[in-house]
């Protein structure tokens, strides 16, 4: 399972690139794996506001109906158009293409909060 270095994750299996002033957030490889096949998702739109710990979207998979919890806060800059017509892209690549939305971080110390790619790897062991 690809757990990648220099990201950072949350326990719910989330993870963020910090790309300087904008963070990119999805799913992990061990998330989109439990959830099981995407159907459908639902995002914010751009400029809206997200908080930390707070829902920001939802997903459905075969499984279940999925709350999204925002790992930093921030104000959305970008969404993924491609997952609108294709939420199955979550499960055939989950830190490349389907990445769910982008956003200007409003406190970026936030991170430090989040788990390093080892500190992952050990809580989904």
């Amino acid at each position: 399972m690809s757990i990648p270095s220099e990201l950072y994750y949350t326990k719910s299996h989330q993870w963020v690139r910090n790309e300087g002033s904008d963070l990119r957030i999805g799913i992990t490889e061990f998330g989109q794996d439990d959830l099981g096949k995407i159907a459908f998702i639902e995002l914010p739109e751009i400029g809206a506001t997200i908080e930390a710990g707070e829902p920001f979207g939802n997903l459905e998979s075969e499984k279940s109906v999925s709350e999204l919890y925002a790992p930093v806060s921030g104000t959305v800059v970008e969404v993924n158009p491609s997952l609108e017509s294709n939420p199955e892209l979550i499960n055939e690549s989950p830190y490349q293409q389907a990445w769910l939305i982008v956003i200007e971080a409003s406190d970026e110390d936030e991170l430090d909060s989040l788990l390093s790619a080892e500190e992952y790897k050990e809580h989904i062991e």
